[in-house]
């Protein structure tokens, strides 16, 4: 099992963090006088240089203006991969999810990140405790709005069932305005040829998956894994055991969910549109 919910340094940010130490003291500058320049905390420029934290493409642009970097560190930033703009605990299944074959997902709480519009995603994000900064906030958000790229991927996007918990189609994530877009997008998402979607009624009562939320994925190996979370916690899990009788759970739910059409029905109802 991957299990991989321990901190670690992210390479790439170490790479980054030098990069942008070297040119500040090139520039002459002072992890404290260049935080005075910016008014942000100089606590933030050292977390950057020692790899803690990714630096945002905002403050690269103001380094890169203040230090007279030709533009080093935007353009560095930019090759930085979706994957790698993630803390170490969820990487592993970021790099797996970018190239799957096909994604089985079941979710409790909230709608399925892949799906979740912007202001939906921001909500979402902003609901993390211990709270998250403006940076780590704004890295968070990006990086799982570029991850949606996937459903456009070329020369065709992985197969995706989606299964939702029907409580969450009613909770006020970041406001009602907010959830009625959100459900608007997953009203158009449920049409995707590639991508069939289903809610948990909460009349069934009792299923077999209420222990929580899971993906199962497939590689381009067809390996099936499976992706689990938890408070504070969250792991890849690849034994053939365990992971087979996660696939069972999968199947359990789809036979008890409301039925493509009837989901779809249902979301004409909540948008006042059946």
């Amino acid at each position: 099992m991957r299990q991989t919910n321990r901190p670690q340094r992210n390479a790439t940010w170490q790479v980054i963090g030098a990069l942008q130490g070297h040119l500040r003291k090139n520039a002459g500058y002072t992890q404290e006088r260049l935080a005075e320049q910016l008014n942000i905390d100089a606590e933030t420029i050292a977390s950057i240089e020692q790899g803690r934290r990714l630096l945002q493409p905002k403050l690269a642009a103001q380094l890169d203006e203040l230090m007279a970097t030709g533009g080093s560190l935007t353009a560095s930033l930019a090759k930085v991969p979706v994957r790698e703009r993630y803390p170490a605990f969820v990487r592993n299944y970021i790099e797996h999810e970018q190239e799957a074959l096909s994604l089985l997902w079941y979710e409790t709480q909230v709608v399925p990140g892949l799906l979740q519009t912007q202001d939906y995603a921001a909500a979402v994000i902003g609901c993390v405790y211990p709270p998250l900064t403006a940076e780590e906030t704004e890295q968070r958000l990006r990086a799982r709005l570029d991850r949606q790229a996937i459903l456009n991927r070329k020369p065709w996007p992985p197969f995706m069932h989606v299964i939702i918990e029907e409580a969450v189609l009613h909770r006020p994530v970041g406001g009602q305005e907010v959830l009625r877009g959100q459900l608007r997008h997953l009203r158009e998402a449920a049409e995707l040829p590639y991508l069939g979607f289903q809610v948990m009624p909460t009349a069934v009562g009792a299923h077999h998956a209420l222990d929580g939320p899971m993906i199962l994925l497939q590689t381009p190996e067809h390996e099936t894994l499976a992706y689990l979370e938890g408070q504070r916690v969250s792991y890849l899990q690849d034994d053939p055991d365990e992971v087979h009788i996660l696939q069972l759970k999968y199947g359990m739910l789809r036979s008890q969910a409301l039925s493509v059409e009837r989901s779809k029905g249902l979301l004409d109802d909540l948008l006042g549109e059946s």
